[in-house]
C-alpha cells in the first residue's frame, strides 16, 4: 500500500490493522521528519501544543490503534487550521 489516499482510507476503516511503515509515510508527508530519533518512538512536530500528539511506535510491524486515531485527529486539525480538507 503505497498510495497516501489508500493508506488514509484504510486507517479510517480499520485503525487496528495499519502497518507501521504506512503510518510513517503518512506522518512524514503531513508533519515532516520526526524530531526525535534513536528511540522506539517517532515524535513529530505539530504547529500546536498538546493533543492530539503525533508520537508513534512500532509494535511487531504494526501501528498501535490509539496512535493511528491520534494521527487522524492531528491531520484533521491540521486541515482545519490551514483551511483545507485533507
Amino acid at each position: 500500500m503505497s498510495n497516501l489516499k489508500e493508506i488514509l482510507a484504510q486507517m479510517r476503516r480499520n485503525p487496528q490493522d495499519v502497518r507501521f511503515s504506512d503510518l510513517c509515510k503518512v506522518c512524514d508527508h503531513f508533519f515532516g521528519v520526526p524530531r526525535r530519533g534513536g528511540t522506539s518512538h517517532r515524535v513529530y512536530r505539530t504547529p500546536w501544543q498538546g493533543d492530539p500528539r503525533v508520537n508513534i511506535q512500532n509494535k511487531k510491524g504494526k501501528a498501535r490503534a490509539y496512535q493511528v486515531k491520534q494521527v487522524l485527529k492531528a491531520i484533521e486539525r491540521l486541515g482545519l487550521e490551514n483551511g483545507t480538507e485533507r
